[in-house]
């Protein structure tokens, strides 16, 4: 390719992200002016659905947003819901709640290491590939998400858009009893864990390194997934430097709409920000379980929360999730084994006018919920703030930076083939949910 050509290269239907986009790729005279993440996948309108809604009917909407996650989803509603009608739930019904995410954690990180990203760095096209070459490992990742919708199906009724969910608690919740064949698979799932943490430790990572400000929840004593604080730390930084109350979400998080993209992009107070592994790691990975601590330092991570090395790296994100992988399956052995069975599957929530706020960690990042409700419970107003919205700036910019230092060592290349592989890898790291499809349609590259 010469500066004076322009050229377009689709790949078409690569079923290894969620959602319908495209990427836009400008060079101009040796360098990157332009990146762009577009979605063009047609808006879900998810916010105008609930307006008119009863207050205790988000979960179950909103679980509909994703079929990967849809735990955070019902987490995020429940929390905002139960904030704006003034009411906590604690206890065993807590414990239950942060067991069905461990649930969701650890069969969502385990699909994107195994299915989606691994072949990455493989050299397979797909999954099926990846059998093909490596069917022991492809096994025991299908070994590790069967566990994982074990635990859905016992708390959430199934795996998928979970039904047993409600404002206050569940409508049924568990005997011990019902535990035990659960306590029994997460054992044998840890030795997989682990083994997984093993492997993807030994893939070779291209450099890269993203400068944007780290944003997850904390919560004291324990990493944060079903609850905390919004807490930032700064690029160039090694530990935060400033948290705020979960209710000034949209006051440091803002969206716009960008005019190639059907999806809001955010900033954090005005800079690019990340949400995610990266970060949730940088800021709360001392408070992981000692098997999870072991793994991470087995696994050549830097030891966070000790004012040392942060680990940037997006292409070593697959080591951080398969590291928290590790740590849901020792958090839900815990919770199994300190459970005691509730008076009651959920407190009452009577409605009342108010605005709720509610953040959960699902496994792409900090995901945000905001209602506002009348006094019968009436839903007038709805925000959701995803963790993709908020990390497709970063990407962008950590797209330019990766592509530029390319074009330095190589040049322009005739077959943009491999760049076009490179630039799908380097999204890919961030697990990016657009929707519930599954299509990363095209990559344009012109030269001018």
């Amino acid at each position: 390719m010469t500066h004076r050509e322009s050229r377009v290269l689709r790949v078409g239907a690569l079923s290894r992200v969620e959602g319908e986009g495209a990427l836009h790729l400008r060079v101009q005279d040796g360098r990157v002016t332009e990146a762009r993440l577009e979605i063009y996948e047609p808006p879900r309108f998810f916010e105008a659905f609930l307006r008119g809604r009863g207050h205790t009917e988000p979960p179950d909407i909103t679980s509909r947003v994703c079929g990967i996650c849809p735990v955070a989803y019902q987490m995020s509603a429940c929390r905002a819901v139960e904030d704006a009608c003034g009411v906590t739930v604690d206890g065993s019904l807590a414990g239950l709640r942060r067991l069905l995410y461990c649930g969701e954690w650890i069969e969502s990180q385990v699909l994107h290491i195994y299915l989606l990203h691994a072949p990455d760095f493989l050299g397979c096209d797909s999954a099926i590939d990846l059998a093909r070459t490596h069917r022991q490992q492809v096994e025991r990742g299908l070994r590790l998400k069967q566990a994982g919708n074990a635990v859905m199906e016992l708390l959430g009724g199934r795996a998928i858009h979970p039904v047993n969910v409600r404002v206050g608690g569940f409508h049924r919740t568990p005997a011990r009893a019902e535990l035990r064949p659960l306590a029994d698979r997460l054992l044998r799932a840890r030795d997989d864990a682990w083994e997984t943490v093993r492997w993807v430790s030994s893939f070779d990572f291209p450099e890269a390194r993203t400068d944007a400000d780290l944003l997850a929840l904390t919560e004291p004593g324990t990493y944060a997934i079903e609850s905390g604080t919004p807490t930032v730390l700064p690029a160039g930084a090694t530990v935060p430097s400033r948290s705020f109350p979960v209710r000034d979400f949209t006051r440091h998080v803002a969206e716009e709409q960008v005019p190639y993209s059907t999806a809001l992009q955010s900033c954090l107070d005005g800079r690019r920000h990340l949400t995610g592994p990266l970060a949730r790691y940088a800021v709360s990975g001392h408070l992981m379980s000692p098997n999870a601590r072991a793994a991470a330092r087995e696994a050549g991570l830097p030891a966070p929360g000790d004012g040392g090395a942060v680990c940037r790296n997006p292409f070593r994100s697959i080591v951080i999730r398969a590291v928290e992988a590790l740590y849901a399956v020792d958090e839900a052995l815990r919770l199994i084994d300190a459970y005691e069975p509730p008076g009651r599957p959920s407190v009452a929530v009577p409605a009342r006018a108010g605005t709720g706020h509610g953040a959960t960690e699902a496994p792409r990042g900090l995901l945000y919920h905001r209602y506002t409700l009348t006094d019968d419970g009436t839903v007038t107003d709805a925000r959701l703030v995803p963790p993709t919205a908020q990390n497709q700036g970063a990407i962008e910019h950590d797209l330019r930076g990766l592509i530029q230092r390319e074009l330095d060592r190589h040049g322009l290349p005739d077959d943009a083939a491999g760049l076009a592989l490179l630039c799908e890898r380097a999204v890919r790291n961030h697990d990016p949910c657009i929707s519930c499809s599954a299509h990363f349609l095209r990559l344009t590259v012109e030269d001018a």
